[in-house]
């Protein structure tokens, strides 16, 4: 049955070329998805014509001064010498220096991130404490050294501080430590026979920890007084490792430093110059996660706090209970932006002669002539470093996130 003389049937095109009563795909140039696919597809293979492009010229242009883009002249001779880091000869290898200068970056990098929390943590928890003298010299603490070139800081702890220390020989600390210009020396565990037996009894003692600390809060819930449960923890983990240490026969003797004609010998040895590196990149950073500290504990609701004083917490247990855990959750984005910068920052090292990766790819590119290697290398490099640490800080950060209330 047909409708009135001149009304549109189900089959007839309409006006724009659309069935009537059925819609019909429109052509691929007018689908939004082909053209997105399309338009990315075209964005990757320009992208990899101009990269070849650039490849090929780089390659003409080191072909012009008889060279090469290859990795072979890391299996070369270096003949760097390296006063620092892990076991290394001169007669090695280019790769084999590379190497030391990545562990010592990867060592100052390490041992700065501990420390720069650690010391930040304090000294944002001191911007807020009620007592005034705390309260400015954590605030003069943070303006100045935040406001300071950290290059600045590196080259004044060095040469102010490091260099005007005593003569190797004359800084001695009761003959079982020693501190000069030329380093510092201090007793250090060593292991003995039986140490192996008694690492694992201490790390028995880890859950016994744990389970200390369950029990002793489960009281409290039952019984509504302190219990301590952080000190019975702590308890078990030592009765343990005490124990262990007994029975394994003292397995961890200390290791005194001595001073052998003008060097020292035995102990734990840190250089002058990492010492310096060190110090000007904890500090530096310290004072910026201060201030990251800081924000974060002022953005906690004030009724949080409040809330923990209603329920008889002393002031110690609100901040580490109550206002820290939440804090941290606002703090560790941009804490991660400061512990990359501190790992960068580290090839600010050259400046005292502190071997690290940046200085030594310098050397060698300087003898081996391939500067476009080693830089590739080098952004690599300290690439995988940032993601590994970025990797590491979003796995935690993801770990504390507020997830909500579960129904």
């Amino acid at each position: 049955m047909t409708g009135p003389p001149g009304s549109p049937r189900d089959d007839d095109p309409g006006p724009a070329g659309w069935s009537v009563g059925r819609v019909r795909a429109p052509a691929f140039w007018r689908n939004v998805r082909v053209l997105q696919v399309l338009g990315q597809v075209v964005f990757v293979l320009v992208l990899l014509w101009l990269l070849r492009g650039l490849y090929e010229n780089l390659r003409s242009s080191v072909g012009r001064i008889g060279l090469d883009l290859s990795f072979d002249f890391l299996q070369t001779r270096a003949g760097i010498p390296i006063k620092e880091g892990i076991s290394y000869d001169p007669n090695q290898s280019y790769l084999r220096a590379y190497l030391v200068g990545l562990v010592n970056t990867l060592r100052v990098a390490g041992v700065g991130i501990v420390l720069a929390t650690t010391l930040g943590l304090i000294a944002g928890v001191a911007r807020l404490s009620p007592n005034w003298l705390i309260r400015r010299t954590a605030q003069v603490y943070v303006e100045v050294f935040r406001n300071t070139p950290v290059l600045v800081q590196i080259v004044f702890w060095y040469f102010a501080v490091i260099l005007a220390l005593p003569v190797i020989g004359g800084g001695s600390l009761g003959g079982v430590a020693f501190l000069s210009n030329r380093g510092t020396a201090i007793p250090w565990p060593r292991g003995e026979p039986g140490a192996g037996v008694w690492a694992l009894l201490v790390l028995a003692g880890i859950p016994l920890a744990g389970l200390a600390h369950r029990w002793r809060t489960r009281v409290n819930e039952r019984i509504g007084e302190p219990t301590r449960p952080l000190a019975w923890a702590a308890g078990a983990f030592l009765a343990v490792a005490i124990a262990g240490f007994v029975l394994t026969g003292s397995p961890v003797r200390f290791d005194v430093p001595e001073l052998v004609g003008r060097r020292y010998e035995g102990g734990f040895q840190l250089s002058g110059e990492f010492t310096a590196v060190l110090l000007g990149l904890v500090v530096y950073t310290a004072a910026f996660i201060a201030e990251i500290v800081r924000g974060s504990i002022l953005a906690v609701e004030k009724g949080q706090k409040e809330a923990a004083m209603a329920l008889g917490l002393h002031p110690a247990q609100q901040l580490r209970l109550v206002v820290l855990p939440q804090a941290m959750r606002i703090a560790i984005p941009p804490i991660n932006s400061q512990f990359l910068n501190l790992t960068k920052n580290s090839s600010l090292a050259v400046a005292v002669g502190y071997p690290e990766l940046g200085s030594i790819s310098s050397t060698i590119i300087n003898q081996a002539g391939r500067a476009t290697q080693v830089t590739l290398l080098v952004m690599l490099t300290y690439l995988t470093i940032s993601l590994a640490i970025s990797v590491c800080m979003n796995l935690l950060n993801r770990s504390v996130a507020y997830r909500g209330v579960r129904r």
